[in-house]
């Protein structure tokens, strides 16, 4: 009976987010860049990584804020002043994301991933509601990498960094803070954790 019911929970698609933001909180402050990559997929059959270049996203935005804080700038190296021109409007970003979330995860249910999921959650959540009235994701799927291992590690949350990690798990890939780099080489770090037996 147990068996049969598993069998029927719609499988997981795994989609790597990152974004780069010019502040703490959405709202006074802005998501300047989104970068995707779906990760891979989970049914009772067990997880599948993906190729996380296969199937992408990218947008840089326009701010939608008035404020900024300097040092947020210069971690991702966008110029504000120019995104205030050449950014595409957050309304219709979000509204391709969306599009294409719902595209790549058909037959499945769409779960963001981030490392930590907390701060790139707050602000995709944040302009997916305020700019489309809707999220692709619920309201909670919402997947903490560093939960993840802090669980499989059997360590404390706040003892994890990339530092702490088995160089297994970790991706070889470079973090650069360009928001599409980062969710590819969180994707491979994704796929690891999913994969490794744990402590």
């Amino acid at each position: 009976m147990l068996r049969g019911m598993v069998q029927r929970v719609r499988p997981s698609l795994y989609i790597s987010v990152d974004i780069e933001a010019d502040g703490p909180i959405p709202g006074p402050y802005s998501m300047l860049s989104l970068g995707a990559a779906v990760a891979g997929r989970q049914d009772a059959g067990g997880y599948v990584a993906a190729n996380p270049e296969a199937a992408t996203f990218y947008r840089e935005l326009r701010p939608s804020g008035g404020e900024f804080v300097p040092e947020a700038l210069a971690v991702s190296g966008l110029d504000r002043e120019r995104l205030l021109v050449e950014g595409d409007e957050p309304e219709a970003a979000m509204r391709e994301f969306t599009a294409w979330v719902r595209e790549v995860s058909r037959g499945a249910q769409p779960v963001m991933c981030g490392y930590p999921a907390a701060y790139d959650w707050m602000f995709l959540y944040w302009y997916l509601m305020r700019f489309t009235g809707e999220s692709p994701f619920g309201h909670s799927g919402c997947l903490d990498m560093k939960t993840l291992y802090a669980a499989k590690a059997r360590v404390p949350l706040r003892s994890v960094a990339k530092r702490t990690m088995p160089a297994g798990l970790l991706s070889r890939r470079r973090h650069t803070h360009h928001a599409l780099d980062d969710a590819i080489e969180q994707a491979e770090l994704f796929s690891n954790l999913m994969g490794w037996s744990g402590a």
